[in-house]
């Protein structure tokens, strides 16, 4: 077994960095994201876009992150388990931003 990995606050920052892109757009490094994606937005068509912004998780990926966050809320981490955690949070950011960017164009289109 891994060691025990830094603090529950640790864990939730990565959560807040997460929840304040999602409301606000404006988490670490998300502008830059959000910029470097903007010419693959621009190839989005409508039917693309829909797609996207329909992307859903299926329920036992949903069920791991979700275990996964509340050991990380508990301080109860391994490092194998805090590397799958902190993947699943950049891949969300990451599908959120052209989440995001998909809206936008649909949005326009409407």
């Amino acid at each position: 077994m891994g060691s025990i990995l830094p603090t529950a606050e640790s864990c939730l920052s990565w959560q807040a960095v997460y929840i304040d892109f999602m409301r606000n757009g404006n988490g670490h490094g998300s502008a830059v994201l959000g910029e470097m994606l903007e010419p693959v937005s621009r190839s989005f068509g409508l039917k693309t876009a829909r797609s996207l912004v329909a992307l859903r998780v299926g329920k036992r990926m949903q069920a791991r992150v979700e275990k996964l966050a509340e050991k990380c809320n508990e301080g109860k981490l391994t490092a194998n388990e805090r590397a799958e955690y902190e993947a699943y949070v950049q891949a969300s950011t990451l599908i959120g931003i052209l989440q995001a960017k998909a809206r936008r164009i649909l949005s326009k289109a409407a």
